[in-house]
C-alpha cells in the first residue's frame, strides 16, 4: 500500500453538537478526569489538529463527549501535493529557458 494516511480532527464539531462553544468549557471537565492541561493547551487541542495525544486525554475526551474514537479521529488518505516545476505550464524545450548572452551596442572606445 503506497498511499499515505492522514486524519481529520473533529473535536470542535463534537463540542458544538454537545452545546460546548468555548474552549474554556472543556478544561474543568478534563480536570475532573485527572487531565491537567493549561488553558493554551486546551485551546490548541480544540482549535488545531494535534500531532501527539496521550491515550488518557483521548479517553477523557471520549468520556466527556460520550463518543467513540472514530467520531473524534477520521482516517483519510493523504492527498499528494506536488510542487510545480518552474515553467511547468510553458511549452518549449529546455533550451528556450536558458539565459541569453548580453549584447553590448554602441560602445565608444577611443
Amino acid at each position: 500500500m503506497n498511499s499515505k494516511l492522514d486524519y481529520r480532527w473533529h473535536l470542535r464539531t463534537l463540542m458544538a453538537t454537545r452545546g460546548m462553544f468555548s474552549t474554556s468549557d472543556l478544561k474543568p471537565l478534563l480536570a475532573d478526569r485527572g487531565i491537567a492541561l493549561s488553558t493554551s493547551q486546551v485551546y490548541r487541542l480544540v482549535v488545531e489538529r494535534p500531532e501527539r495525544l496521550s491515550l488518557n486525554t483521548l479517553v477523557a475526551l471520549m468520556d466527556i463527549l460520550d463518543c467513540r474514537m472514530e467520531d473524534l479521529i477520521e482516517p483519510v488518505t493523504a492527498t499528494a501535493r506536488r510542487r510545480k516545476a518552474a515553467g511547468a505550464n510553458e511549452t518549449g524545450s529546455v533550451g528556450d529557458h536558458r539565459p541569453k548572452r548580453a549584447r553590448i551596442i554602441g560602445t565608444n572606445e577611443p
